[in-house]
Parts: C-alpha cells; structure tokens; sequence
C-alpha cells in the first residue's frame, strides 16, 4: 500500500467516531522557562490524563469497588442500632472502621473524592465530544479514495447508462435509504458520491456519557437535599410531619422543609407461611392509612406495603418493619393505676422473639413514698421454650405469627434518670441506679405471663397485668429530591448504550468512469467505523437498488471482482476485502482499514478530509441518520 493511500484512507475513516485519540502515558519533559509555564505545562498533563477513557474507566471501577463496604457494613445514615451492636461485638475491628469512615462510606473524605474526579472526569469528556459530533454534523462527507478496491467491502460493474444518469440514480437511491451525501463534479476523482450514515452511533454514544453525568448530578443532589427519619407505630396511633415527631432525623446539608402532613395507622396485617421449609417465612404485610395534608385537609384511604409507598408531594412513606407492642397495666402500691398502654418490643430475630423496657416514671410504693418503677424482659409471640435450662430470661420463640404469645420480666425500681437531661434509648433500660426486686430465697423475680395475667410484686409494691396484644408498624418518611433525574438518566444511559451498540457508522461511495468499450464503470464501496458482515450485505443491497433505478449491469460486461452482468449478480458480487499492511504488496490481516491507517505517522500530512472539492452538500435531500 502507497503512502498516497494510506493517506486517502485515513481521510476517509476519518471522524467515525467523537472519541478522542488517546497517546501513550508519558509526563510532560521539562524543557526549562519559569515555573508559571512549568506549572501550566503539568496542569495539561493532568487535565488530558483525567479526562481520557482510561482514567474514568478506573474512576468508575473505584466507585463501584468503594460501594461494597456500604453494602456489607452498617451505617450510620441506615440503621444506628446496628452499627452500635457491630460495635460491641467487635471492639477490635470497629476502631480500624471507624478510622477509615467505614460507618459512613458514601460521606466519607475518600469516597467523596472518587465521586467528585469521576464527575469532573465526565464533565471534560462530554464538552469536546459533544463539539466534534455537532462538527461532524455540519461537515460534508470525506471524498472517495482514489482506489476504493482497498476498501474492506466492494463491487463493480459496467452499465450502458450514461454517467451522470448513474450518479443521479446514486442520488435517489441514498435518499431513499437516509444517507447524508455529496456529489463531486466529474473532473474530480472520475465523478464520484459519498454518503454517511449512521449518525444515531455517535449521538448514542455521548447520550450514554451525558446520562452518567446527569445521574451523577442527580445522586449528589439528592444526598446534599435527602431528608429522612424513622417512626414506629402502634395500631390507632398516629403521626405529625414534624421535628418533634420522628424518633430519629437526619437533616439535609442545607436544613429542613418538611412538607405538611400527616397519618394514622388504622390497622396492620401480617401473615407467615404456616408448615414446610419456608414456615414462619413472611407471605405478605400491609399497613392501612388514613392521611390529609395541612391542618385540616381532606382524609384519605391508603394501603402502604412493601415497595409500594405512600407518597405525599415530594414525600413518601415507606413500610420497613413490624412487631409487637404488649398492652399492660401497671398499679402502684397504692392501688391506683400508674400507667397502661401499649409498649412496643424490638424482634430480634426472622420469629420475632423481642426485647423490650417498661418504665413508670409516676409510681408510689406500699408507703406511698414517690419512686420510679420498671421491667426489662423478653416477648415471645409463639413460645417455644427456653434457649439455657434454668434461665428464664433465654425464651425463644418458634414463630413469628401470635399462635402462643408469651411475655417474661424483670421488675425494678429507682432511679430511671429520665430527668437529668441525658437522651436515652426508650426500647431499653439502664440497671445503674436501679434495685432489683428479689424473691424470698435471695433470687431475683421474674414471672412468665399470658394475656389476661397479673405480676405482683412483693410487699404490696403493685403489680402489673399484661392485657392484651397488638401490633406496631415502622415507617421510614422520605423526602430526596433528584429521584426522577437520577430515573431520567438511567433511561437515557440504557437508550444511548443500545443505540452505540446496535447501530453501526459507515461510509459508501460510488464512482464512475468512462470505460474503453464507452460503456460506464460503476464502482461501490463501503467502509464502517468497526468490522461487520452487515455492511457488505448492505452494499449489495445498494447495488441491487442502483441497477434497478437506473444503472443496470450490461449482459455482456466482464464483472472483475463483481462476476455477474445482472442485477442480482451485481448484489453477489460484493467482497469484503483485507486492508494490507504499509509497505507491502501482499495483504494484510483481516482488520478495517480505518485502524491501519489510524497508525500511520504521516496522518498530519493528508489532505483536509472533511472538505472535498466541488459543490456542498445536500443536508435537506439526504436525510441524516
């Protein structure tokens, strides 16, 4: 292959693609001057570097490896209480994780900056592809090579058409099939038609990248402006979209505005897969609503289930959880109610066993003297026995439904210290400055109960009667704005993804020549941005269209590389030829043309390939892909 045509197929592969051309790695060489244009100097290196494929390919990679500890380890922003049981099972580890911001990956210092590289990384992809492609958009198609037999797909024929029929001919048949094209005049190149098709590729393939931008956009506003709490509640309970009423908060970066609203939970319904391998296994659970928005807004009826939340405005309400909430009543020594209600206890486990705190700020003992009165113990909504022979303390539960509810406690009383000011969590319960309620041989008192029994304690301290049961419900109310961009963009990510996968970018041109028997040589060949059998089937498809619309293959004509003198012989007759290697006769490996001459070092040398001579193209009768 000639240098010539290395040249005329570098300028005809030229601009398939808006990826930039990416160098070998290599630092900037010092070449002396003052330190600002040092200076300047590495700031390119490092601006050329962060922008390349390469780098955000391993940008993208880091994320994703980054994401799994999130995944894996409890955080903070999720779920406290199990970063704090994580904590105490593994006073080793749990510092080691503290320092590397473990607990808070997705807020951590070096998290954050993979996120915010990544982004910048995209940034400065996106703004020079999305220049060359509207360039390639206004650019004429490149002028056919000088010899198109080097093209990896081609065919020939003879017509008795007259040239400039031929050409015309080309003219519909592409505008037909929506190419882009541009005709030179016959003293260039022997007359010739080059069109381009394709253009979906290109677009498809920045839509991706602006897509990733926009989710990225999208996940960080929403995490700077994601407002979020928790709340637990007990059936005819009911909740206020304010400050006051979560049980915990986290905040957004640049405060709160809640919206204004609020619910009850009129009624929750869980039920378990009752016998085989997947008994006690949750089939299904539902809690009915009943919301209004403002003060005095308009009831209504909801369902609120698993995946399926309650949205108010740019609010929703999820459902996360579920237990049980025993309904006691407690007495004081002196016989007068001193608290009933129900009391929610924590699952600990896929049956439900659950711990729990039952405190009585206002309570007076046997001598009517002011004290603080508790019990600690477990519930079992199926009892199932005891897990430690001797202690009461270790019951269990063997399913998660209420087939043999059972609760245990502990009674104590002191000092809950609910008035010194210390925030405590109220599902458990500090025995610091507590005294235990002892039996008469020196142990501690502890009674199992059933619906509809009564614990007394000694002395006339009062005793405490476990009424009934009923359910409870946690809620996560959520507030993230960004939700329906990070959505938009995945949809466009999956369509810019399909259309650069699915659509391929080619060039076809078409030249014609006066042959010696005055008959018209009719040359077709085609060449894509990557290899494919579809692009030599769709050049005999084009032979076949331009033989039937005015170009028809003489009977006698000699086809060379085409072998037919028919328009279907003409249709066959397209090969898909092997570029060969610089400097040698014999043909080369079997890869597009485009990529060896993408390699030659002499491609600054060609001619300008998007400004072929003759008249401009014609945007308005070739349609663009």
């Amino acid at each position: 292959m000639t240098t010539t045509d290395e040249r005329e197929l570098t300028a005809a592969a030229s601009q398939l693609s808006t990826a930039p051309v990416e160098d070998a790695p290599r630092s900037p060489e010092p070449h002396g001057g003052s330190f600002g244009r040092e200076l300047v100097t590495w700031a390119r290196w490092f601006w050329r570097q962060l922008t390349s494929m390469r780098v955000a390919l391993i940008l993208l990679f880091l994320l994703s490896l980054g994401a799994v500890p999130g995944s894996l380890i409890p955080q903070n922003s999720v779920d406290e209480i199990a970063v704090n049981q994580f904590r105490e099972r593994h006073e080793t580890l749990a510092p080691i994780y503290d320092r590397l911001q473990l607990f808070d990956v997705y807020s951590s210092v070096w998290f954050s900056a993979i996120y915010i590289l990544l982004f910048v990384s995209l940034a400065g992809c996106i703004i020079p592809r999305s220049w060359q492609f509207v360039g390639q958009l206004r650019a004429r198609p490149p002028r056919a090579p000088r010899n198109l037999t080097r093209l990896p797909a081609y065919t020939t024929w003879e017509t008795e058409a007259d040239p400039a029929e031929v050409r015309e001919a080309a003219e519909r048949v592409f505008r037909r099939r929506r190419f882009r094209y541009a005709v030179a005049p016959a003293g260039d190149g022997g007359g010739a038609v080059s069109a381009e098709k394709g253009y979906l590729r290109e677009a498809g393939n920045l839509l991706f990248h602006i897509a990733l931008f926009v989710l990225l956009v999208a996940f960080a506003a929403g995490n700077l402006f994601r407002v979020e709490g928790g709340k637990l509640i007990v059936e005819g309970g009911g909740f206020a979209n304010t400050l006051t009423q979560y049980d915990d908060f986290q905040d957004s970066a640049f405060g709160a505005d809640l919206d204004s609203f609020g619910f009850t939970l009129d009624d929750f319904e869980a039920t378990f897969e009752q016998s085989g391998p997947q008994r006690g296994t949750a089939r299904e659970f539902y809690a009915d609503l009943t919301w209004w928005e403002g003060a005095d807004g308009e009831q209504h009826k909801e369902r609120v289930e698993v995946n399926h939340p309650l949205q108010i405005d740019d609010t929703k309400v999820f459902l996360i959880g579920h237990g049980y909430a025993p309904v006691v009543t407690v007495r004081d020594g002196q016989g007068d109610v001193a608290f009933t209600g129900p009391v929610p206890f924590l699952p600990q486990d896929g049956n439900h066993t659950s711990t729990g705190a039952i405190k009585v700020p206002d309570y007076r003992d046997e001598n009517g003297k002011k004290n603080q009165l508790a019990f600690q113990g477990v519930f079992a909504p199926t009892f199932g026995g005891f897990n430690e022979l001797g202690r009461q303390d270790s019951m269990v539960s063997q399913f998660p439904g209420p087939e043999y509810p059972a609760l245990f406690l502990n009674a104590y009383r002191g000092n809950l210290g609910l008035d010194s000011g210390v925030p405590q969590n109220v599902y458990q319960l500090d025995t610091e400055d507590l005294k235990q309620f002892k039996q008469k041989n020196g142990e501690p008192l502890r009674q199992m109960l059933r619906p509809g029994d009564t614990f007394t304690l000694p002395n006339g301290a009062g005793t405490l009667t476990f009424e009934r049961l009923e359910r409870w419900a946690s809620f996560q109310i959520s507030q993230q704005p960004g939700n329906y961009w990070a959505l938009a963009g995945s949809i466009a990510a999956i369509v810019g993804l399909a259309g650069s996968l699915f659509i391929q970018r080619r060039r076809v041109w078409l030249r014609t020549a006066a042959g010696a028997d005055g008959r018209t040589v009719v040359e077709l060949a085609g060449l894509g941005r990557s290899e494919s059998a579809r692009l030599p089937e769709e050049l005999a498809d084009l032979a076949v269209e331009l033989q039937t619309s005015g170009a028809p293959a003489a009977e006698s004509a000699e086809s060379g590389a085409a072998g037919g003198g028919s328009a279907a012989a003409g249709a066959t007759s397209v090969e898909s030829v092997a570029p060969e290697q610089p400097g040698s006769d014999e043909p080369g490996p079997d890869k597009p043309a485009a990529d060896a001459a993408a390699a030659d070092e002499n491609e600054s040398e060609s001619e300008e390939p998007d400004e072929p001579e003759g008249p401009e193209a014609k945007p308005d009768e070739g349609a663009r892909a």
